[in-house]
């Protein structure tokens, strides 16, 4: 059975990929901090704003495929396509979650390589 953390990253998985970018935000606190490669994103408005540029321009879609959670905490496997400069990618990565009352406090993300597009 999926604890709730567990669910929270899967509602952010399935909420990104939908491009609901409502369902996404409200799954994050408002003072939540997302480290990818050398960028560090504060604040539910900005991070609005990365996420929005994200699904607009480069039609990214993850799939989870391993994914451990204990109490606020996650770490998981994912596979993320995405399309940049026309062209499309397949890229691992991996993402380590810290909840805060079920939603997404601080994440830090590692896409094979680098975490820069």
């Amino acid at each position: 059975m999926p604890t709730a953390t567990a669910a929270a990253v899967h509602e952010h998985v399935r909420a990104f990929n939908a491009r609901d970018l409502d369902a996404l935000m409200r799954g994050f606190t408002e003072d939540a901090v997302w480290i990818t490669g050398t960028t560090t994103v504060r604040g539910r408005a900005a991070l609005t704003e990365l996420f929005a540029a994200a699904m607009a321009e480069l039609l990214p879609t993850l799939t989870v495929r391993t994914l451990l959670a204990d109490r606020d905490r996650a770490a998981c496997q994912l596979v993320e396509t995405l399309t940049v400069a026309g062209e499309q990618r397949v890229c691992s990565i991996a993402g380590f979650y810290e909840l805060r009352d079920g939603r997404i406090a601080s994440a830090k993300i590692y896409r094979e390589g680098s975490a820069d597009v």
